[in-house]
Order: C-alpha cells, then structure tokens, then sequence
C-alpha cells in the first residue's frame, strides 16, 4: 500500500474507528496486495491436507519460512501422514528435524500424531479449542490450523498479523496491547475466505518487516529473543547432535565435547531426559530414547 493510503486509513481509524466502509477498503487492499504480491508458491499452501498444515504450522513456530521451506518437503517425504509420524523411531525423527531448532517440536508433533489416531480414529478435530489442547500446539497454532486447514473463520492473532494492525491503526499508540487489536482482526475477517485472508495478512506483516521499523516493537506482547550464542539451546542442539551421531558418553565427556562446563552439562541432560529427548545407562552414558 502507498504511504497516502497508509496515512488515510489511520486517519479515518482515528477519526471514528472501525466502521464498514474502512473495513471492506481495508480488505480490498489487502487482498489486492496479497493477488499481486503475496507468496503463492509455498508447498505447505498448494494442499489443504489437515497432517501436512499441522506439520508446516508447527515448524512456521519458530523457524524462518526460508528454511522451512527447505525442510517442510523433505520431512513430509519421510513422515507422509499421522500414521508414519506416530511409527517413527525417535532417532529418525530427531534426525530430520535437524536444521530447525527447538527440537521438542519434533517431540510433541509426533505426540499429537499419536492423539490423533487414538483419539479422533486418525482424523484431525476443526475445532480450535480441541487443536489447542493437542501437545505442541497453543491457542494462535490451533487457530491458524483451523483456518488454513478448515477455512474456520476464526479470530487470532500472531506476529505478522499484530504488525499490520499495529502499523496501520496505531501508528501513533506508543504501546498496544494485543486486546485492542482482537476487536479489529475479528471486525476485517473475510468469513467466507479466512484461508486466504489470514495467508494476506502473513504476507503483508512479512513485507513490512523489511519496509518499516518493526511495529511490533511497541506491542505489550513484543519478547525480544535472547541471543543463541553461548545459550543452553546451543548446547542441547550440540548435545542431541552428538548422540544421534553415535557418540554417546557421561556427561564428563560430553561436557568437553560441547565445550561447556560439567555442571551445565548435567543440569542440561538431566532435563532432556525428563523431556524424553535421551535416557541414561547404568554406565552412566547417554543415548537418544
């Protein structure tokens, strides 16, 4: 959108809310953009099967679309459906979700995997407040399934979805809380087409990331990542690494390994074991469950 629409739009916002002609001319905009510029060719988006958006929303969590988008086709040509996820060794799990971080992802997809055939006869549940309660998978996951597997026309919020709101109707707002954008999303909501409205919103938060200065800086909501250097994720990615490759040890040994001290080590160890990441022998050594 132009700089004049932008300022428009806000202006209107400001002078009385969200009324129905600034809600189907912000829709109208939207969409345009996502028709002429929107990111149409993501594989995760070409098929509206429930298992494959479950995989693809799951790994969208916390991972760069880029490289999901190396590694979505890759896992779904190993794990084609519930069924094979629920199979599944964990060492080959683990093995290929190597590459995207947060490795208890892997953990709970497989998790839910198993729910879902045990549960629901292996069909997943549309309904957002049954996907929230599924391992991995929170009120803003749920929804978005629902949406993009369902064509639910749900209310949620996410982080390229707050950054459109916030840029266009709160410019001025020093800090949004995310209660004073639900009322907005729920009032712009494309009911009859909540897939591709929420895929435009993704989109045009995703090009402003590189057009403005973050919005989502002045949300309420907004958490900074701590840095991955020298933090406890990077050792439990080199630790996990090390033992899928074979090189089981104590924690001795691992610790030097790493290049972290032993009671690190064996703090981090211990808590990996309780998450089901690893299991220790009477030796003393670990290996991946």
């Amino acid at each position: 959108m132009s700089p004049r629409l932008i300022s428009e739009f806000r202006s209107r916002f400001a002078a009385s809310g969200m009324t129905g002609d600034l809600v189907r001319d912000f829709q109208n905009e939207v969409m345009e953009f996502y028709d002429t510029k929107g990111r149409h060719d993501m594989e995760w988006r070409l098929r509206f099967d429930p298992y494959r958006i479950v995989v693809s929303e799951v790994m969208l969590q916390q991972t760069q679309v880029p490289r999901v988008a190396v590694m979505y086709p890759r896992f779904i040509e190993k794990f084609p459906d519930f069924a094979a996820l629920a199979a599944a060794p964990q060492t080959e799990l683990l093995a290929a979700w190597q590459g995207m971080g947060y490795n208890r992802r892997a953990l709970n997809l497989q998790k839910l995997a198993v729910r879902v055939l045990e549960e629901f006869g292996g069909v997943l549940p549309e309904e957002p407040e049954v996907l929230a309660a599924l391992p991995g998978i929170g009120p803003a996951t749920s929804c978005s399934i629902a949406a993009f597997a369902f064509n639910r026309p749900v209310v949620f919020i996410e982080t390229n979805i707050r950054r459109v709101f916030i840029h266009y109707f709160f410019s001025d707002t020093a800090v949004v809380d995310d209660r004073d954008l639900f009322p907005l999303v729920e009032a712009c909501l494309l009911p009859d087409r909540a897939r591709e409205w929420y895929w435009a919103l993704m989109d045009l938060g995703t090009a402003l990331k590189t057009s403005v200065p973050n919005p989502n800086r002045r949300s309420r909501q907004y958490v900074k990542q701590a840095a991955f250097e020298g933090s406890d994720r990077q050792v439990r990615g080199a630790l996990l690494r090390l033992l899928l490759a074979g090189d089981a040890g104590d924690s001795g040994s691992l610790a030097k390994a790493v290049g972290a001290s032993p009671e690190r080590v064996a703090g981090i160890l211990d808590e990996m074991c309780r998450e089901g990441f690893f299991v220790q022998e009477e030796s003393g050594a670990y290996r991946v469950r």
